[in-house]
């Protein structure tokens, strides 16, 4: 399914901001045709994200993400990478959510690349110490977060060299699995955004300018605004109509190094399926409101 306008050689779908439901935006994709896929899901602790109601039951919260998983390794390149920010779930009642996620996935047949540790450097905010300066029940407090990273199929992405654009210091610093990137504070009304620079490392250091890179919880636009000023393709897919506006102004406002291909820009559709035209009202539906 390709454009067969100026825009040759580009995914007809691509450089849009979709308002639905993950799972069913991605069954219609056509197979491999995502280079990068960046996403932090629901962390179902009853988080209040717009549009999303974040409080399934676990096995049925672990189970809908496999089917997402599952969707997912069908539309990404031999090679693609799949990049999962996942956070530890709680002090008290501790569950290693991560763990769970990574074995689902390598049961998909994803194969897993390493692990990243995000450090947010948040302990200056500590409250909760347990049972101060006593063995008897302390509390450690979760100032990282876990980045996983995954590949289909094999290890390699083809790509030209010509379209790779990051340089040799980054590329040291970038494999250094340790990360210090403070949190974002500009958080527009959604509880947990990405900070930007968490996103450059992983689109520079995964994938090819021209490239295509989703976030099918793409939350307020971090990824696909981060991904057109690096002069990638991107796609925004998320349940809430307030979310995917101001995702659509912060793509709008991205702006590609100069003299790089130039992605036009978002148009907001309610779901993929939508024929290409002007850009609609954007209306989120039933199903979606209810995920």
């Amino acid at each position: 399914m390709r454009d067969a306008g100026p825009r040759t050689g580009v995914a007809a779908w691509a450089d849009r901001i979709v308002c639905g439901d993950a799972l069913e935006e991605i069954e219609r994709l056509p197979p491999e045709s995502v280079h990068l896929a960046i996403t932090s899901p629901p962390y179902n602790l009853k988080i209040p994200y717009r549009g999303y109601a974040d409080d399934r039951a676990p096995e049925e919260y672990l189970r809908w993400l496999r089917e997402v998983w599952r969707a997912l390794l069908r539309v990404l390149v031999p090679g693609g990478r799949f990049v999962l920010n996942v956070a530890p779930t709680s002090i008290k009642n501790f569950r290693p959510i991560h763990h769970d996620l990574s074995r689902d996935l390598r049961d998909l047949g994803y194969i897993m690349r390493t692990e990243i540790i995000w450090y947010k450097q948040t302990m200056g905010r500590r409250t909760a110490w347990g049972s101060w300066r006593s063995p008897s029940n302390p509390h450690i407090v979760p100032s990282w977060e876990y980045v996983l990273v995954f590949s289909k199929g094999q290890w390699n992405l083809p790509g030209d060299r010509d379209a790779i654009d990051i340089s040799a210091r980054e590329f040291e610093r970038f494999s250094d699995g340790f990360w210090k990137i403070p949190p974002e504070r500009v958080r527009q009304g959604h509880p947990a955004p990405f900070p930007e620079e968490l996103i450059e490392r992983l689109v520079k250091f995964y994938s090819y300018r021209r490239n295509v890179v989703l976030d099918m919880f793409g939350g307020t636009g971090t990824v696909a605004a981060v991904a057109r000023r690096l002069g990638r393709n991107y796609l925004h897919v998320d349940s809430s109509e307030e979310y995917c506006r101001i995702a659509a102004a912060r793509v709008r406002a991205a702006r590609p190094p100069a003299g790089s291909w130039i992605p036009p820009p978002p148009l907001v559709r309610a779901t993929l399926s939508q024929p290409p035209g002007p850009t609609p009202r954007v209306r989120v539906r039933d199903s979606a409101r209810q995920n």
